[in-house]
């Protein structure tokens, strides 16, 4: 059985630019049970500098997840997406579109540019606070992730 300290944090990268919907995910990964490390990019250009390791990034580790709001300054999530999923070195990683367009070519769209799962950000905090929680323990507790 492993130890706990043997385990690393897992590591997942919010590409969010509203300043409340950050701090609701701080908020709800801190009362998680598993382990995280939350790094936080406010537009679609840093997502790709900080998952490509490039300038103020490039010390950056890989992160586990990508929770992706789609609508984002410089670049929006929808292009994000596309970049990355196109990308042999970032495409295997799990990338939850997580926004607040209930909008069905959204929706499909994010699925056609192969993200991995789309959830509409609740309005109420506590049930945005769960979400973040249900998204956690599945991607980290029930999927098997690549290595």
């Amino acid at each position: 059985m492993l130890d706990k300290s043997e385990i690393r944090p897992i590591r997942i990268l919010l590409v969010e630019d509203n300043p409340g919907d950050i701090r609701l995910a701080q908020e709800a990964l801190k009362e998680d049970k598993l382990s995280s490390d939350l790094y936080v990019v406010n537009d679609g250009m840093s997502a790709m500098q900080f998952l490509r390791g490039e300038g103020a990034y490039k010390d950056t580790p890989s992160p586990d997840l990508v929770l992706l709001d789609l609508n984002l300054p410089r670049m929006d999530g929808r292009e994000v997406l596309a970049e990355v999923k196109r990308d042999p070195e970032l495409s295997k990683i799990p990338i939850v579109v997580l926004t607040t367009s209930r909008n069905e070519e959204d929706v499909c769209r994010a699925y056609t540019l192969n993200c991995n799962c789309y959830v509409t950000k609740p309005v109420a905090f506590d049930d945005y606070i769960e979400v973040i929680k249900a998204i956690d323990s599945f991607w980290f507790s029930v999927v098997a992730l690549p290595t």
